[in-house]
């Protein structure tokens, strides 16, 4: 019997959600950096073998929206809630479990089974691990609780082990050679923005969205015109630099991990442009490809 089924990702941020999604999925599909706020889109990664799909779904850190962006950001995240067949809450040893008691109360209601990863174990000793797997336990009563390292990919074997044991029987909901959801052009703004979040300090950032204007593919090369898109004019000479030093440094970088990504030959042009408060404008999110529903 094949067995196939969504296995979902949720957490707060900075709790290495997307190394632990890179991990599971075994490609570079979640950008991961220090950066609180990385993932802004639901991202799928699929698994596939003879007898069995899995299909990951990293989301966006759980928070408070402050902004339309953050509210799209929370609906990404509270939508893997609803079609999960199995959800996995990362936490790590530092994290506040009552920092988004909303979110996790929908966790604690949930009939499905929940895998509770306590991420980042190397960073602790065995008396405070304790201390934290008792407290979440209290929180969550019916999840199985799995200490893990994703960066060092200690216990993912065993949580890979254990969703294959959890997974219904059912076929393939995707081809067998598909392996995310998203297309090309996706990860071009994805790996653009990481560079950007590497790069600049601050709110420079969160400010940022990447929109992919060309993407044109041959045998052996691709072409991409890239639009950086900023809040401010201040932001704008922040992206460019002292005569173009910084944004050409950033597209250098981006270009490299592109190459790598698709290995291919990239010949990348970016600009930066002006799009005031475009985190407030639906109309705007929409066509980034947010979920204002």
């Amino acid at each position: 019997m094949h067995k196939a089924g969504f296995v979902n990702i949720v957490g707060n941020p900075n709790v290495g959600k997307s190394t632990l999604m890179n991990q599971l999925v075994g490609e570079r599909i979640s950008i991961a950096t220090f950066k609180a706020q990385t993932t802004r889109h639901r991202i799928m990664g699929i698994v596939n073998t003879d007898e069995m799909q899995i299909v990951f779904s990293d989301t966006p850190g759980v928070l408070k929206p402050n902004y339309k962006l953050q509210e799209s950001m929370l609906a990404f995240s509270e939508s893997a809630l609803i079609d999960a067949d199995v959800l996995l809450y990362v936490t790590d040893t530092i994290e506040n479990p009552e920092k988004n008691a909303d979110f996790l109360e929908k966790v604690r209601k949930m009939t499905i089974p929940v895998l509770l990863l306590i991420n980042k174990i190397d960073q602790t000793d065995q008396a405070h691990l304790n201390d934290i797997v008792e407290q979440w336990h209290s929180l969550l009563p019916n999840a199985e609780i799995l200490p893990i390292s994703a960066l060092n990919k200690f216990g993912i074997d065993i949580l890979l082990k254990r969703i294959k044991e959890l997974l219904p029987d059912s076929p393939p909901f995707f081809d067998k050679d598909q392996w995310t959801d998203k297309p090309a052009r996706f990860f071009v703004s994805e790996i653009m923005r990481e560079k950007i979040l590497l790069y600049y300090d601050k709110e420079i950032p969160y400010s940022v969205e990447v929109r992919v204007e060309s993407f044109k593919e041959t045998e052996k090369q691709i072409k991409i015109r890239a639009i950086i898109y900023v809040e401010r004019d201040s932001q704008k000479g922040i992206i460019i630099g002292h005569q173009g030093v910084a944004l050409k440094r950033v597209s250098t970088e981006a270009r490299k991990s592109l190459e790598k990504f698709f290995g291919k030959k990239i010949y990348l042009e970016t600009y930066v442009k002006v799009d005031k408060d475009w985190r407030q404008s639906e109309r705007e999110l929409s066509s980034f490809g947010y979920n204002l529903d």
